[in-house]
């Protein structure tokens, strides 16, 4: 009685263990919508998962967010920095990283954060 018992067991077990693991979700993280009102952008990134916040220096005009996976940055501008209002993001892919973003006010303080930005692509630790 106690083989058959143990047989149950084991075939459940069994069965299970051939079973297909579960597709990781891949996460995507939230496009920027340039047509989109600044504040309604800058909320609908901050609310998306998988985002978490860099340490804000105080006196630093701007935000950073970057997704858990590593693949994507968001730059959201506070009142008095470059271009204020403007929102960044960078993509990483393939080896590249990729700028776009919305300027919504001053341009040329926008291409001040662009170059910022592109500056920091080619940072390394030494």
């Amino acid at each position: 009685m106690r083989r058959a018992t143990a047989l149950l067991f084991l075939i459940p077990v069994s069965l299970c263990a051939c079973a297909p693991k579960p597709q990781e979700v891949v996460f995507a993280p939230v496009p920027l919508d340039c047509a989109m009102p600044f504040d309604a952008q800058a909320a609908k990134i901050t609310a998306q998962p998988h985002l978490l916040p860099a340490s804000h220096a105080p006196g630093e005009p701007y935000f950073f967010y970057s997704t858990d996976n590593g693949r994507a940055s968001y730059l959201i501008t506070e009142k008095g920095a470059p271009g204020h209002p403007a929102i960044m993001m960078q993509t990483a892919a393939g080896g590249q990283v990729k700028t776009l973003g919305c300027a919504y006010g001053d341009k040329t303080g926008y291409k001040q954060l662009l170059a910022y930005l592109d500056s920091l692509k080619t940072w390394t630790r030494r």
